[in-house]
């Protein structure tokens, strides 16, 4: 055996400083999230009867709602973005610089939320969509 004591302090904790791990991390996350939320809309949509859903739908116009609405927008987004990112590293492309793809990745996901938001607002603003 050696005589030098054994360092395990700090086995492991480098890993979750990299890019890679909090990607991850967040694709499992969304990944639960959306599993979630499609078994509870199946659920909803399978067992309403159309008086119960008229009012279950007229619940879902208070603001907790909306937050709650665009917070599924992300977890899409991301989750979907990510997942080709993922397929295109299984293919080759990328692997080399897989920070820059996520973070373009992100940046994808910012534009198409900051557009959605602005869409949504926009109707529950003025009660009609935009005009492109």
């Amino acid at each position: 055996m050696s005589s030098k004591p054994r360092e395990t302090a700090n086995v492991g904790a480098g890993l979750w400083k990299a890019t890679g791990m909090w990607a991850w991390l967040f694709f499992r996350i969304s990944g639960v999230l959306l599993a979630v939320y499609l078994l509870a809309h199946i659920i909803v949509i399978s067992t309403g009867h159309f008086d119960w859903l008229d009012r279950l739908m007229k619940a879902f116009d208070n603001p907790l709602m909306v937050i709650l609405d665009l917070a599924l927008v992300v977890a899409v987004l991301y989750h979907a973005l990510n997942g080709v990112r993922v397929i295109l590293m299984d293919f080759g492309i990328g692997i080399h610089r897989h920070k820059v793809m996520f973070w373009t990745a992100v940046a994808v996901i910012v534009i198409c939320f900051a557009v959605f938001a602005y869409v949504a607002f926009t109707f529950i603003a003025t009660g009609a969509g935009v005009n492109w």
